[in-house]
């Protein structure tokens, strides 16, 4: 069973789904994002939860949405409740890809228009930084050609320390896009800068860039 906190998400996500005037599970809406694929790379920070609410609001928008799991974010939320929300398969395991001739990530990396990760942690950052490919979603991330976008979320003294500052200046120094995080409580009980920036100006970041071009 999936931790409450799981739950809440699922249900905001889906209720945001659903609530639409004249909604019938996305039948017939046309969003801002149609025609458009993100992946969606999610890291193990207790933020995680918070990618379902982000799936919602990605498919309203009529994005193909796929999404690639850190062994840790299947701790904070479990694969299945991505499946359904994205109506697509939910990659968790380098080793587990599907039977196709093509690896896995190599055919998700040429179809992505954009690759999103939230939440980044401080671990996911520093692996993109320096090019390891030990999993699923670095793996990806290093086929990958589309726009990166990374939404970070960790304890504020994480986010501050030398390491991690200098992580972010070699992905933004590739080009890829930061948004947040924001200041607020945390999780681990600290105020200050590292909290998730709210999905809705996630997503808005994402419309921006697509319709940039």
């Amino acid at each position: 069973m999936e931790p409450k906190f799981c739950q809440a998400g699922i249900c905001r996500a889906r209720k945001g789904l659903l609530e639409r005037p004249g909604n019938d599970c996305l039948s017939g809406m046309k969003g801002s994002l149609q025609g458009k694929t993100v992946v969606l790379g999610v890291s193990g920070s207790i933020a995680a939860y918070k990618a379902a609410e982000l799936v919602g609001l990605l498919r309203r928008r009529e994005a193909d949405v796929f999404v690639v799991m850190t062994a840790a974010a299947t701790r904070f939320i479990g694969p299945l409740t991505l499946q359904s929300l994205s109506r697509n398969p939910v990659t968790t395991d380098l080793w587990a890809e599907g039977g196709g001739w093509q690896p896995g990530h190599i055919e998700l990396a040429d179809k992505a228009d954009l690759l999103l990760v939230a939440p980044a942690t401080a671990n996911l950052m520093a692996r993109m930084a320096h090019g390891l490919a030990d999993d699923e979603l670095c793996s990806l991330y290093l086929a990958c050609r589309a726009p990166v976008v990374l939404a970070p979320a960790m304890n504020g003294k994480m986010y501050d320390h030398p390491a991690t500052v200098e992580n972010r200046r070699i992905l933004e120094g590739r080009g890829h896009v930061f948004v947040g995080p924001e200041e607020g409580m945390l999780a681990c009980g600290y105020e200050g800068q590292g909290r998730l920036l709210a999905v809705e100006r996630i997503v808005e970041r994402v419309e921006a860039l697509l319709a940039a071009g």
